[in-house]
C-alpha cells in the first residue's frame, strides 16, 4: 500500500487527497466525442444507435433487434445456485425499499386556522436503468436499480444493457432473469452511450424516458452528464468505485485485508483507502495483502495494486476522531468501520458524508453489494457529501398542496402585499387588493 501520515500532510496535500471531480472521470476529448455521438443519435435515431453498437461493441444489429424479445426474456436461464441467489438478493433489496417507500407518504397540516398545506407523493412516469456489460456480468446492478423503481411504482421501466463482449449480440442471461423476476418487459441491447441518448430523445424503436440512472464506463458517465444539457434527468456521478476502511488496534488484520480487496479488484481506476490509528495494524494488513493479492487473477491483481497504490493506500491518523475528519473530507462511496462495536457506534454517529456505512468486520462490502439489501449504486467522486444512493426515493417526487379560506387569506394579505410591493410584482399584490 501507498503510505501517508495525516499529521505530516500539508493542507494542499489533504485537499488533493480528497478532491475528485467529473474531469477526473471524463476527459475533455471524451466529452467532445460523446457529444458528437449524442448529436448523431438525435438526428438519425435508431440507425445511429446501430452504427455505434457495431463500431464500439462489435455487434451488428438492425433497428428491430434493439429491443430484446419477450421470448428471449422468458427463455433466459442461469444455474440453480445463481437463481436462488438472485431471488434471495431481490427479496432483501425489496424489503429495504418497501420501508423507504413507506416513509414517503402523503401528509397535510393546518398551518394556521383556515389554511392547510401538505404534499402528495407520486412516482416518476418513466425511467431507464443502465446495466453495464463490459468487464463482467452485472445482474446485481440490474436488481439494485430495478427493485427500487418497481417498489416506487414507476409505471414504465426500461432497462438498457450492452450486448455481451463476445460479439454474439446476446444479452447476459442473468440480467434477463432479473427482468423476468421483476416483470420488466422493456429491455434494449445497444451501445451504452448511444442507448442513453436514444432513451433521452426517443427514436422510432426506443421511446423516451424522463430519468436515466445507472453506473458505467467514463463514456456512459459522459453520456449521462451530456444528456442533462438536453433536459434529461440523470442521477449523480457514478465514477470509478472507491472504498474506505477505518481500523484501530482491535482490527483483525487479515479480515481487513480481505475486505480492502473487494472494491480494489474492480479496476485500475478504483481507489481504496485504509485509515488507521495504529501503525502496527497497517503493517499487518499490508503483509496479508501481499499474500492475498497473489491469489487473484492477473487482471484483478493489477487493479488491486493500482487501487491500493497509486490511487489509494493507507493513512495513519492520531485518533478515531481524526479518522472521522478524514472520512468526512473524502466522502467515500463505500465505508467500513472495522473496529469494535462500541467504538463503531460512536464513530458512525460522527460521520456525515459516506454513501454507506458498514459497521463491523462481519459486514464486508460484498455483502452490501450483493445481498444485504442496502443500495449499491452509490455516489462517488465526493458526491456522497450532497447526495444519496439509489433507493425507491430516487424514483419518487412530491407535489405541494395547499388551500386557504377567505378568512385565512385576509389574515395573510398584508404580508403578501408587502412582499409583492417590495419585489416589484404589482399583479401579485393587486390579486389581493382587488379581490
Amino acid at each position: 500500500m501507498r503510505r501517508r501520515e495525516w499529521a505530516t500532510m500539508s493542507a494542499t496535500e489533504r485537499s488533493s487527497f480528497a478532491r475528485r471531480s467529473i474531469g477526473d472521470v471524463v476527459s475533455s476529448s471524451l466529452r467532445d466525442d460523446i457529444a458528437t455521438l449524442i448529436d448523431d443519435v438525435r438526428l438519425r435515431g435508431d440507425e445511429a444507435v446501430c452504427d455505434a453498437t457495431r463500431r464500439f461493441d462489435g455487434v451488428s444489429l438492425r433497428p428491430d433487434q434493439l429491443r430484446v424479445s419477450a421470448d428471449d426474456i422468458m427463455r433466459a436461464s442461469v444455474s440453480d445456485d445463481v437463481h436462488r441467489a438472485l431471488v434471495d438478493a431481490i427479496d432483501h433489496v425489496r424489503r429495504f425499499n418497501e420501508v423507504v417507500r413507506s416513509r414517503w407518504s402523503d401528509w397535510s397540516m393546518e398551518i394556521e386556522p383556515g389554511a392547510r398545506v401538505g404534499e402528495k407523493v407520486t412516482a416518476i412516469d418513466s425511467v431507464a436503468l443502465f446495466v453495464p456489460s463490459g468487464k463482467a456480468s452485472y445482474p446485481s446492478v440490474a436488481y439494485q436499480l430495478a427493485v427500487p423503481a418497481v417498489v416506487a411504482g414507476v409505471p414504465r421501466i426500461a432497462l438498457i444493457v450492452p450486448p455481451m463482449p463476445d460479439g454474439s449480440g446476446l444479452v447476459d442471461p442473468a440480467v434477463l432473469v432479473v427482468c423476468r423476476l421483476l416483470g420488466i418487459e422493456e429491455v434494449y441491447r445497444a451501445n451504452g452511450p448511444a442507448a442513453i441518448a436514444a432513451l433521452g430523445f426517443g427514436t422510432a424503436t426506443i421511446p423516451a424516458v424522463r430519468k436515466i440512472v445507472g453506473p458505467g464506463s467514463p463514456a456512459v458517465t459522459a453520456a449521462q452528464v451530456e444528456m442533462q444539457r438536453h433536459g434529461v434527468v440523470t442521477m449523480m456521478v457514478l465514477g470509478p468505485t472507491e472504498s474506505m476502511v477505518v481500523a484501530d488496534d482491535s482490527t483483525d488484520a487479515r479480515r481487513a485485508a480481505l475486505d480492502l480487496l473487494i472494491e480494489a479488484e474492480h479496476g485500475e481506476d478504483s481507489c481504496v483507502v485504509l485509515v488507521a490509528t495504529d501503525r502496527a495494524v497497517i503493517d499487518d494488513i499490508d503483509e496479508h495483502l501481499r499474500v492475498l493479492i497473489t491469489r487473484l487473477p492477473d487482471s484483478r491483481a493489477r487493479a488491486a495494486r493500482a487501487s491500493l497504490g497509486t490511487n489509494g493506500g493507507s493513512i495513519l491518523v492520531g485518533s478515531l476522531a481524526e479518522a472521522c475528519n478524514v472520512v468526512n473530507m473524502f466522502a467515500p462511496e463505500h465505508l467500513q468501520l472495522a473496529i469494535d462495536a462500541p467504538r463503531a457506534d460512536d464513530v458512525a454517529a460522527r460521520i456525515h458524508h459516506a454513501g454507506e456505512i458498514l459497521i463491523g468486520q462481519h459486514t464486508p462490502f460484498s455483502a452490501a453489494n450483493f445481498v444485504l439489501g442496502v443500495p449499491a449504486s452509490l455516489p462517488t467522486s465526493g458526491f456522497a457529501a450532497v447526495s444519496s444512493g439509489i433507493t425507491a426515493a430516487a424514483f419518487l417526487k412530491t407535489t405541494a398542496i395547499a388551500s386557504a379560506t377567505s378568512a385565512a387569506l385576509q389574515r395573510m394579505r398584508p404580508s403578501i402585499e408587502s412582499l409583492a410591493d417590495h419585489e416589484g410584482f404589482k399583479a401579485h399584490g393587486d390579486a389581493l387588493r382587488d379581490r
